[in-house]
């Protein structure tokens, strides 16, 4: 693998290829990338997850001096099963100007890009350094850029600006709201079908706390800001899935919600969830322990993505706009790890990556060949910026 050359096409099927589903290990790919970096002479560091399964990866190229650019990106995938795919998801295949194949759009494409251009990097006379960093499970709650970003604040000599390269069509976003989710299971107490007033359906109460997320939803979005740059303007709910029960004549035992929700910059991460927890403790609990003692309810955070808020970005904006050509500015509803890496490395930070977002998670998923372009172009004006004093 000693100096590589690939294009930017090419290092794109090689990352596809990859079965990265959040699910399953990253290492292969990450491996790759390590031993594509290590042929060029470019050493990386691993952010391991805690039983090895998985790691994050961050290296240098140019000097090892403050002021630099970093190009972040999650190598994990969402799920293709049950999908109506035409082509094989894991094999990148060019039909009418797209490239289809999971994770060429969320998001391969930005760091595949960045890869292919090593060679270019690595010849141009670097004033200031340009660092990778690739993580893992941010589709499942951005779990891995948390210790990510924390080796790069303490080892990394503090970038001048940070690009999230999640998919944007190379236009620049400066705010995105938080992402918080939960695990709540109810348990009840089993009895027959016929004979309600002996027990409790833990189904029946998940119901009820769906209802209340409901009203909840109603309360948010006729209090929503009337000049948001979000769409939807308010803080948004979704139970994700629903799991319980073992017969149509038994009442439920059990029952587990997956649910969360989508939050603004300027609230609290933590304030929808801690009042959906309260609302559980002190109104629903107690109906089913009246029905029977033995009920229970407990919930538990799964993942916490925090907003990533437009203040403090002036400068990251400025740049990536030069970089990629595009005058456009905006907020995006969905969550990245733009919030988690603006928070610890205190660096500007934008998101701005080729790709439409409307691709990701989908079957079919792909990007347009004229994207890679201008991806690329966004990295040649980015590496001439990094040649200059």
């Amino acid at each position: 693998m000693a100096g590589e050359i690939v294009s930017s096409v090419e290092m794109l099927r090689k990352l596809v290829a990859f079965d990265t589903t959040s699910r399953f290990s990253n290492l292969a790919l990450i491996e790759y990338v390590q031993g594509y970096l290590k042929g060029h002479g470019i050493d990386s560091k691993l952010v391991p997850n805690e039983d090895g399964s998985k790691a994050n990866l961050f290296a240098t190229i140019g000097p090892n001096v403050p002021g630099g650019v970093v190009l972040s990106g999650h190598t994990d995938v969402v799920p293709v099963d049950g999908q109506p795919w035409v082509t094989d998801p894991w094999t990148l295949t060019l039909k009418d100007g797209k490239y289809y194949g999971r994770g060429t759009c969320d998001m391969k494409a930005f760091y595949a890009i960045g890869l292919a251009m090593l060679p270019q990097f690595l010849k141009a006379p670097l004033k200031k350094p340009i660092h990778f960093a690739l993580s893992y499970d941010e589709e499942i709650g951005c779990f891995g850029a948390h210790s990510l970003a924390a080796r790069m604040a303490s080892e990394v000599p503090k970038p001048r600006v940070i690009i999230i390269g999640e998919p944007t069509m190379m236009t620049v976003v400066h705010a995105h709201k938080g992402s918080q989710s939960y695990v709540t299971k109810f348990t009840g107490f089993e009895a027959h079908s016929s004979m309600t007033h002996l027990g409790v359906s833990a189904i029946h109460f998940a119901g009820e706390f769906i209802h209340y997320l409901n009203t909840v939803q109603e309360e948010l979005e006729a209090a929503a800001p009337k000049n948001s740059e979000f769409m939807p303007a308010a803080a948004t709910f979704n139970v994700g899935t629903i799991v319980g029960g073992t017969a149509g004549n038994i009442l439920a035992r059990e029952c587990e919600v997956l649910w969360g929700y989508r939050e603004l910059p300027t609230r609290p991460i933590e304030e929808l969830g801690e009042r959906a927890k309260k609302w559980l403790k002190e109104e629903l609990l107690p109906k089913m322990k009246a029905k029977h003692p033995a009920a229970a309810i407990e919930t538990e955070l799964r993942a916490s993505t925090p907003a990533f808020s437009p203040e403090g970005n002036d400068d990251a904006k400025a740049l990536a706009g030069s970089w990629s050509g595009s005058n456009t500015v905006g907020a995006v509803v969905y969550a990245t790890e733009a919030g988690i890496f603006r928070k610890v490395l205190g660096v500007p930070t934008v998101v701005c990556g080729p790709g439409d977002i409307a691709q990701a998670h989908q079957p079919n998923e792909f990007i347009l060949a004229s994207q890679i372009d201008a991806g690329e172009e966004f990295m040649k004006r980015m590496l001439e910026w990094c040649c200059r004093n």
